[in-house]
């Protein structure tokens, strides 16, 4: 959220008598508090994405590994990862082997 929904967040409550009084005189440390918090959401939300793609990654090596699966089907599987990581993958399992 940008500070300009934030802000135009406050302007509609004041318009609609809602915490008018305190948000008046509170509107900066409000606009604050809310950045933070969006900002913080923002942060878990990243911090959640990373953790399942590292998991889809860990996944993807492993059927890399058992050669079961053309990249194609394990791609089908694993959504996370583009095509071309998966070939990256590949040849990093490959080299290791």
């Amino acid at each position: 959220m940008t500070k300009l929904a934030v802000t135009e967040t406050i302007r509609i409550c004041k318009d609609r008598n809602i915490l008018k009084q305190y948000l008046s005189s509170k509107e900066v440390e409000v606009i604050t508090i809310m950045m933070s918090l969006f900002d913080d959401e923002q942060i878990m939300r990243t911090y959640a994405k990373d953790i399942e793609k590292e998991t889809e990654r860990k996944t993807a090596e492993q059927m890399i590994r058992k050669g079961k699966m053309t990249l194609e089907e394990i791609a089908d599987c694993v959504f996370s990862l583009s095509f071309d990581e998966l070939k990256e993958l590949e040849a990093e399992v490959m080299q290791l082997a």
